[in-house]
């Protein structure tokens, strides 16, 4: 994490963080995903009849890598000094542009497009946000990502 007094926000646009470091998705990741948005498809779950598809594998759901942005999040943020909460505002774009098969790892490469302030001490950022796949051209998926900051 980077902490930034709120003087200095505006300095932060086009701040691009290092990228976090790596999470490998194993099976059971995909499969408790599934539980929880009851989203069993078979290149999901069914890793035998994942092997006739397309991607030779069981394959993470789209909103699963989406998702890891919580948590790649704790890594890479850039936090304003006196920050007493974070909240979910929602995505500008979201794009799925490669599947991510089972054993492979992703991480997250952000920079930050913009931070605005909306009422006193809130602090809305767009964060664009690339999932990579570790060995792969193509990024899992890109997201701009709004997310406020409450300071005090």
């Amino acid at each position: 994490m980077t902490f930034v007094d709120k003087e200095q926000v505006a300095d932060k646009i086009g701040f691009e963080p290092e990228p976090t470091a790596w999470f490998t998705v194993t099976q059971e990741t995909i499969n408790k995903f599934a539980d929880c948005t009851l989203d069993h498809q078979f290149i999901h779950v069914d890793p035998e009849k994942a092997k006739t598809s397309p991607f030779g594998s069981t394959i993470a759901h789209g909103f699963l890598s989406l998702s890891m942005l919580s948590h790649f999040a704790e890594e890479y943020s850039l936090i304003i000094n006196g920050f007493y909460m974070g909240v979910n505002y929602g995505f500008d774009k979201v794009r799925f542009l490669a599947p991510v098969k089972v054993g492979k790892r992703i991480r997250a490469v952000p920079k930050i497009l913009d931070i605005s302030s909306k009422k006193p001490g809130q602090y809305l950022f767009k964060t664009e946000v690339t999932i990579e796949i570790e060995g792969e051209d193509k990024p899992a998926c890109v997201a701009e990502w709004l997310s406020m900051q409450m300071v005090a």
